[in-house]
């Protein structure tokens, strides 16, 4: 007992004295780390920037509201959950996040995801279904019980987030690759689509999930074309034609106009006025959002009972979610020009699920959509994020009870037209194509596989896919391609010198790739034993010599029998053990051929491994040089014949 006291004084000593050291110029930028807004906000232009976040911070309400109340329903919970998400999410990310125009809130994807654990946990057939006993506001034990699910999901999926955040994993977005993100990102916009048709058709269908399962809710739809409800048709054929119709005319017109007609909103107010008017849902049956409370309820911890059962989900709102967010973060900062941090966008996204979660909110992440639509618009920053929390709040406050008459179907298409941005994205095989067909393959394999099964799989499945494709191109790449210098060529003045080679690697040297080029090494000393002075292949599988006649595209024959191999080790980027045994085992083989290794531009912790490896029979100090020319100085190389080889594709 007497032992650990003054231990743990000395460990307070210790930490009293690294407190000591630290300066307010580093707390503050500290706290402008984690904190960004108080990095912009201070610098911001009110006259310059204003009137662009507000216009933008008017049109993005509309979005927020609309998708809001869709991507809820979209997740089993009742509508107004998806509001209380537009509020929360968006105002924390405007803190915390870096980003100045990427907008968080419902997404679909997310909302697909948590869809699965409410209907998987508290499923509509479930014997609570029934159960009317209600809250404060109005809500039943059984939507209680949905949405206590999908902020478990929320709540667990951004500890996740800021788990990585702590674990400093934002640099894992290495592994995302653009085809990867974008097949996965097109797949989940078919699936959303796939999820609105019984809105648009206004058919009554039992939930349909699992692998293949978007095919078999449209196979469902074919053999039931006899419940599609004609007036929901109708009006959505309608909508449909008016919201693309509007939406192109605002893009073609954008910059004559000097505005973009809100067409969104327009349709919301004008056929919730036709439902109120005409009574559709009673004369018709049409299907309306329904009765939305207003005001924000209490704030309540998730149930923490059910995080062990939603663990799944909440990877693939943690994982799938940063996926599209940090995408669009890269986006915002090559197109406007400022920094964004991967690490802490893990952070602010993390943040952006944990207290959201206590006020029954549903998963969130960056929004493709409204986030283009500030593209579109030319806000400047957060501001508009922060002018939409405050709409939505009156929304919420006031508006709410207006919208329980606004069309099912409506709100549908107003989705699915808003997924144009992410369905285009057809258009990207076209350059994969021609860029790299290797990147085609890739995105329509992440394809298929986010349309068979979900978007986590689809995600998790693109980024093993692209890593094995990576490795295989790496390990059948050409091994060598032939050069000349021509400047020692040019220095050349006496005669009678050994032969010279110098192979160039460019590329890492390790287990994957070792082997083959150990193997082609072997080979160029063997057809210079066997082949003395003859000519060459041009595709680099075999090494021979180019004499004094290469002007003149003759080979004369050398009669030389020993050859200096030269190995430029200055743009190896890194090696394992096993590429350290290569080069060994290569130096002592090719003794058996009168060849000598030297090597050039090797750093110092290379020169130690070979060393330490090679014991003995490795090389001496005298066979590293720091350039090619010393090599070639040391062998009083004049009048000799000079060939490289860059391995550069290896």
């Amino acid at each position: 007992m007497t032992s650990k006291k003054p231990r743990r004084e000395g460990y307070l000593c210790l930490l009293c004295e690294r407190l000591s050291t630290i300066s307010m110029a580093q707390v503050r930028r500290w706290w402008l780390r984690r904190i960004p807004i108080l990095d912009w906000a201070p610098n911001y232009k009110l006259r310059e920037y204003f009137i662009p976040d507000f216009i933008g911070g008017l049109m993005l309400t509309v979005q927020q509201v609309a998708q809001g109340l869709a991507f809820a329903v979209m997740s089993s919970v009742h509508p107004v959950f998806g509001l209380y998400g537009s509020f929360f999410a968006p105002l924390i990310y405007a803190l915390f996040g870096m980003s100045r125009h990427v907008i968080t809130g419902t997404f679909a994807i997310t909302s697909l995801i948590s869809c699965a654990a409410v209907e998987r946990l508290v499923p509509l057939n479930s014997n609570n279904a029934t159960n009317t006993s209600l809250d404060d506001l109005g809500f039943s034990d059984f939507e209680m019980q949905r949405i206590g699910v999908a902020a478990a999901v929320t709540f667990l999926g951004g500890v996740i987030q800021v788990s990585m955040f702590v674990l400093n994993l934002g640099c894992t977005t290495v592994l995302l690759s653009e085809p990867v993100v974008s097949a996965m990102t097109t797949g989940a916009a078919t699936h959303v689509v796939t999820s609105q048709v019984k809105y648009v058709l206004g058919m009554k269908m039992p939930y349909i999930s699992g692998p293949l399962g978007m095919f078999y809710i449209y196979a469902y739809v074919f053999k039931n074309l006899n419940l599609v409800h004609i007036g929901a048709l109708i009006l959505s054929i309608l909508s449909l034609i008016v919201l693309i119709l509007t939406k192109e005319l605002n893009e073609k017109f954008k910059s004559k106009i000097g505005f973009i007609i809100p067409i969104d909103l327009a349709l919301i107010i004008s056929t919730s006025l036709a439902c109120y008017f005409a009574d559709l849902p009673e004369t018709h049956g049409m299907d309306v959002v329904g009765r939305l409370p207003t005001g924000i309820p209490f704030p309540k911890a998730p149930p923490m009972d059910i995080l062990r059962h939603v663990v799944v989900e909440a990877f693939s709102v943690a994982l799938v979610g940063y996926a599209v967010s940090i995408f669009l973060a890269y986006n915002s900062s090559k197109k406007f020009k400022y920094p964004v941090c991967e690490n802490q966008e893990l952070f602010a996204h993390g943040l952006s699920n944990i207290i959201p979660s206590f006020f029954f909110c549903i998963p969130n992440s960056g929004a493709p959509v409204r986030t283009f639509l500030l593209y579109n618009i030319g806000s400047k920053t957060q501001v508009a994020s922060l002018i939409s929390c405050v709409l939505v709040l009156i929304v919420i406050y006031f508006v709410a009870p207006v919208l329980c008459w606004l069309p099912m179907c409506v709100l549908a298409c107003i989705v699915v037209v808003g997924l144009k941005g992410m369905l285009i994205q057809f258009r990207d095989l076209k350059k994969y194509w021609n860029v790299d067909r290797y990147d085609w393959v890739i995105w329509i394999c992440t394809y298929v596989v986010t349309i068979s099964f979900a978007a986590n799989m689809g995600l998790l499945f693109g980024v093993l896919f692209s890593i094995a494709v990576a490795l295989l191109r790496l390990t059948r790449a050409k091994i060598m391609h032939v050069t000349y210098m021509h400047e020692e060529l040019s220095a050349v003045t006496e005669d009678n010198f050994p032969e010279i080679k110098i192979i160039s690697i460019g590329t890492p040297l390790f287990f994957l790739n070792a082997k083959r080029f150990h193997k082609h090494i072997l080979e160029m000393a063997r057809k210079f034993v066997t082949r003395s002075g003859s000519c060459m292949h041009k595709n680099g599988a075999l090494l021979m010599s180019m004499p004094q006649g290469v002007h003149s595209g003759k080979f004369l024959e050398d009669s030389s029998s020993s050859m200096t191999l030269i190995m430029d080790c200055s743009g190896l980027p890194f090696l394992d053990y096993t590429g350290v045994i290569t080069l060994l085992q290569i130096s002592q083989d090719l003794r058996e051929y009168d060849i000598e290794v030297l090597f050039s531009g090797c750093s110092v912790s290379l020169v130690k491994a070979l060393m330490f490896c090679g014991s003995d029979n490795g090389p001496k100090q005298e066979n590293f040089f720091n350039t090619i020319l010393d090599a070639m100085k040391s062998k009083r190389c004049s009048g000799s014949s000079l060939e490289v080889l860059d391995s550069s594709d290896a």
